[in-house]
């Protein structure tokens, strides 16, 4: 017959597998009160050294940051051209409507060839009638089909211009650039008419600073070039002794020792692509400015011109 162990319990005792609820809160606890200390110590270091709250106070970040060499020179200026960007518009930046470089569809051939030479743009807006109607864009390159093929429209060669409000974003801008895979965009005004064009290169050159173009000489020596209609192209940095030998001219030497300075000091503050002005019998114009400086002036003689001289 069986029988059954009585020394053998009912029911196992089994370890206990976890702590009792007091201890396994405790753990708990000594991590929240980690946490709370920590949290603490970020706030008290933060009060000591708070951080930049303006972007003023970020760019000297920046400044002591390379000033300890943490970042290199070029880098904080990049930093510093992002930080600017952020709240800069396509209206800081354009070339204005007076100032723009545009071809007449209805111009012949030569005319047009001699502006594109004179000028020395890549991409240029065009128009019918009007000035501020913008009919397309035209590459310099694409010019060269009409001397091959005298037979093409210039119209079926126009791009169509990206248009873009005086208000937008130069981060937004430089996006749609890269999506559109465009270079230059026409900027209009509140009232829908032409205030003026930006360019792909004038918005990274506010990250970047200079990009260096055609008009750079690669050697850094040649100051003064004769261009293709005859007139000079001068650099802003030449030398007013230079200028004044090449030229036969006696433009004062005592006060600026560039070309580019002594035009601001004319104008009174610094020349925007387009402008031109008359000092000593001769015209200069500003070819390109970048960086607060003019690049390159085209120097003519300023009766050689019938207009009327203007600063």
């Amino acid at each position: 017959m069986g029988h059954c162990n009585h020394d053998t319990p009912a029911v196992s005792d089994h370890p206990p597998s976890r702590p009792p609820r007091s201890d396994r809160h405790s753990g708990g606890h000594r991590h929240e009160s980690f946490r709370d200390n920590r949290n603490l110590f970020v706030r008290l270091v933060e009060f000591l050294s708070p951080g930049p709250d303006s972007t003023a106070e970020l760019i000297q970040t920046l400044a002591e940051a390379e000033q300890r060499d943490l970042i290199e020179p070029e880098s904080r200026v990049m930093l510093e051209g992002v930080i600017r960007m952020a709240s800069m518009t396509a209206g800081d930046v354009m070339v204005a409507f007076k100032r723009m470089d545009v071809l007449d569809i209805d111009a012949p051939y030569e005319e047009l060839l001699a502006e594109v030479i004179n000028t020395a743009h890549s991409r240029f807006p065009v128009y019918e009638g009007s000035r501020d109607n913008i009919i397309g864009i035209l590459m310099a390159k694409d010019l060269l089909k009409l001397q091959r093929a005298p037979e093409l429209n210039l119209r079926t060669l126009l791009r169509p211009p990206l248009y873009v409000p005086e208000s937008k974003g130069l981060n937004e801008l430089l996006r749609e650039f890269r999506s559109n895979r465009s270079h230059l965009a026409i900027v209009i005004d509140e009232f829908g008419k032409t205030a003026g064009l930006i360019t792909i290169e004038d918005v990274l050159e506010e990250i970047v600073g200079e990009i260096e173009d055609e008009f750079d000489d690669e050697d850094g020596e040649s100051s003064i070039f004769t261009l293709a209609d005859g007139s000079q192209r001068v650099a802003g940095d030449a030398a007013i002794e230079s200028v004044n030998e090449v030229f036969q001219t006696q433009l004062p030497e005592d006060e600026f020792d560039t070309i580019g300075g002594l035009v601001a000091h004319e104008l009174g503050r610094v020349p925007r692509r387009g402008e031109r002005v008359d000092i000593g019998g001769l015209r200069f114009t500003v070819m390109l400015a970048r960086g607060g400086a003019v690049r390159w002036f085209k120097v003519t003689r300023a009766l050689d011109d019938g207009e009327a001289p203007s600063a």
